[in-house]
């Protein structure tokens, strides 16, 4: 700021200019921006008007065809700091034609930006203007007296203000428009969705998609048209409510499934078995887990070498330090070097002897080794064998939701391809007299489908293969088999485990509507009474 009041920058104008009018100025920026401007405005004349003309380029420079690459949010960014720019330099003298304001909201507020969804962006420059601008629009300041003092010295006409109102007022009547319109577009691909919802079980992907944008771009136009509304002091938008809409309903429709609270916890509410068993246990981290043992059976054979090596090393040394202190003595011990001479010539040999037997040792060390972890493998087999057949017994004991729990924990731990193909078998194969067992079973499902996805996808494959088998049969055989068959399916559907497709596809063999003359039997009927999703 002092070299602004001391250096002549009278032929640095232009370049001032054009450093502020390309300036990305954040909020923060606008206070010091502005006394910059009112210095510069304040020693050179012709700073102000050169200055207006850039900054309106921000807001007229599309017209011409110019900056159509650029990034919508970084013009729409742009804009809305030129426009607080402007607005304070118009409050602290720099500019006096408020006509620049009138039309850039006549631009903001044209009729041909409501017919472009991208455009909406608008609609927050408009309340920010809306907010900081209120003297524009006749609106009682929300500011303390001194402003409302401040601002009578600007001349602001009313036919200025009735102007700034009916341009503000006609868009706000076009946005509400088209959100009602929107709203009505919402409500009837929610009504598209809940009829194939209830012809097929679930939308398909594109009408989800579909749904999920409109939706979001509702949202977002219905809380900038309230934040315009509540700039403008005016009531924000009332949508009309219909009493079809489908998200709600099917929701509610959900809801409705359970008959109380623990119903409903014991469908939804899973134990977490990261929380309870080690990742390694789950599969998660058996490569880094090879990985380590690799390394420590390498470690433990090195190590192993090594020993070996180090018994004759030791040996010499002993040897070495025998000599060295006989060469220190005296003279007259001449007779027991040579005695100890004689010794260590004995033993040469005999260490001789011991090391040409050393790779034969090292060998049958080996071997030993190998049978015994050959036998430790075998051991763990054979207790994971056991554990496995104990926890699948206690199978038919589970009938509360802490055994059942508690039955899964168990089983991470002895967790393995061949125990999850045993455990689908074992659940597969439930006594067909005892029903109260598959919540229970579709439970343990459930929660090992969370880290074991081949649980779940195994015990299905299956269960769809049985069904498929039994309702070939055009008879009362097995009728006990075909209920155990279809309430498992329906208790996987309640776990989220089954399709909804696989369960309408079920539906579809027994339903009567499906086919003309329909194949109803009595035992068809009973069997559709047992599914829960009928």
């Amino acid at each position: 700021m002092e070299d602004l009041r001391n250096v002549n920058l009278s032929k640095f104008v232009s370049e001032a200019v054009t450093s502020i009018c390309d300036a990305k100025l954040r909020t923060s920026d606008i206070q010091v921006a502005v006394q910059i401007c009112s210095l510069l405005h304040q020693r050179y004349k012709d700073f102000s008007p050169s200055l207006v003309q850039g900054l309106l380029k921000v807001f007229f420079s599309g017209k011409s065809g110019e900056d159509l690459d650029v990034d919508k949010n970084s013009k729409a960014m742009k804009k809305r700091s030129t426009l607080k720019l402007l607005l304070e330099l118009y409050f602290v003298g720099v500019t006096e034609d408020n006509s620049i304001f009138i039309n850039i909201i006549k631009d903001l507020t044209s009729t041909e930006n409501l017919k472009d969804r991208f455009t909406r962006t608008n609609l927050t420059l408009l309340a920010s203007f809306a907010r900081q601008g209120r003297v524009f629009l006749g609106l009682p300041p929300s500011g303390q007296e001194t402003q409302e003092e401040f601002l009578k010295g600007h001349s602001i006409t009313t036919d200025q203000k009735k102007v700034f109102r009916k341009a503000f007022h006609t868009y706000y009547d076009g946005v509400a428009e088209l959100l009602q319109s929107e709203h009505a577009s919402l409500h009837q691909m929610e009504h598209e969705d809940v009829k194939m919802f209830n012809a097929k079980g679930e939308p398909s992907d594109d009408n989800v998609s579909s749904y999920e944008k409109l939706r979001k771009s509702y949202d977002h136009l219905y809380r900038n048209v309230s934040s315009l509304a509540e700039a403008l002091d005016m009531q924000p938008p009332v949508m009309p409510e219909d009493g079809h809409t489908t998200r709600q309903e099917r929701y509610n429709a959900l809801e409705a499934l359970w008959d109380d609270e623990d119903t409903r916890a014991f469908y939804e509410c899973l134990p977490d078995l990261r929380a309870f068993v080690p990742a390694v246990l789950l599969g998660e981290a058996e490569p880094k887990a090879n990985e380590h043992s690799v390394k420590t059976q390498d470690q433990s054979n090195e190590l192993a070498t090594e020993s070996d090596q180090g018994q004759p090393t030791q040996d010499m040394a002993e040897v070495s330090a025998e000599s060295g202190t006989l060469r220190e003595g005296k003279g007259t011990e001449k007779g027991k070097d040579k005695e100890e001479k004689d010794k260590e010539k004995v033993k040469d040999p005999e260490k001789e002897k011991g090391k040409e037997k050393d790779p034969e040792k090292e060998k049958g060390k080996e071997k030993d080794a190998e049978r015994k972890g050959e036998n430790e493998k075998e051991k763990l087999k054979s207790l994971e064998g056991a554990n496995l057949d104990a926890l699948l017994q206690r199978l038919l004991g589970c009938v509360s939701r802490d055994l059942i729990d508690q039955l899964t924990v168990d089983f991470c731990y002895v967790n393995s391809k061949l125990s999850r193909k045993k455990l689908v078998r074992a659940l597969f194969n439930v006594p067909r007299t005892s029903l109260e067992l598959l919540p229970y079973y579709s439970r343990m499902v459930a929660t090992l489908s969370t880290c074991m996805k081949d649980v779940s996808s195994m015990l299905l494959q299956m269960l769809e293969e049985e069904f498929n088998f039994l309702i070939n049969k055009k008879d009362q055989m097995n009728i006990e088999t075909k209920i155990r068959n279809i309430r498992f399916i329906g208790e996987l559907c309640k776990f989220r485990i089954a399709p909804a497709s696989t369960v309408f596809s079920c539906l579809k063999e027994i339903n009567p509507w499906c086919s003309l003359p329909p194949p109803w039997k009595h035992y068809h009927l009973l069997v559709h009474q047992v599914n829960p999703y009928t």
